[in-house]
C-alpha cells in the first residue's frame, strides 16, 4: 500500500484518520502543523505517495505546505482538507498540484475513498509507457 503523511493540527481527527488509514493497509507518518510535516517530508526526501494535509493550522498552513511539497516533490499526491468555505476558495488557485479538496467534517468513507482516488489517479499518470 501506500506511504502517507498527514498533516492536521486537530488530534482527534488526526489520530482517527490515521487510524482508519492504517487499518486499511497504509504506513501512515502524522504531523501536528505544515511546518513539521514539510520536515518529515524533506528528512524522508519525499518518499510518500501521499499528503493529506488540513488547510488552516498554526506556523504553516495547507497551502503554504502544498506549495512546498509540489516544489520539491512533485510525485506526491496532494488532498486539502477544510472545513471553512473561505480557506476552500483560496485553494481553488492550486487545481494543478493538488488532487481534491475535502470538506469537513467527513466520513471516514469519504476521506477513504478520496484517498484510494488520489492514490489511483497518481499510480495512472506514473505509468511507464509501453
Amino acid at each position: 500500500m501506500a506511504r502517507i503523511l498527514i498533516a492536521e493540527d486537530e488530534e482527534a481527527l488526526r489520530s482517527l484518520v490515521a487510524r482508519a488509514l492504517t487499518q486499511d493497509g497504509h504506513a501512515v507518518t502524522t504531523a501536528i502543523d505544515g511546518a513539521e510535516a514539510l520536515d518529515v517530508l524533506t528528512r524522508e526526501q519525499g518518499a510518500f505517495e501521499l499528503l493529506l494535509t488540513d488547510i488552516r493550522m498554526p506556523i504553516m498552513d495547507g497551502i503554504a505546505l502544498a506549495l512546498a511539497a509540489a516544489r520539491d516533490y512533485p510525485h506526491v499526491a496532494i488532498l486539502l482538507m477544510t472545513g471553512y468555505a473561505d480557506q476552500r476558495e483560496r485553494a481553488s488557485g492550486l487545481d494543478a498540484l493538488i488532487h481534491d479538496v475535502i470538506s469537513k467534517p467527513f466520513s471516514l468513507t469519504t476521506i477513504r475513498k478520496a484517498v484510494h482516488d488520489a492514490l489511483a489517479a497518481t499510480a495512472a499518470t506514473h505509468q511507464p509507457a509501453h
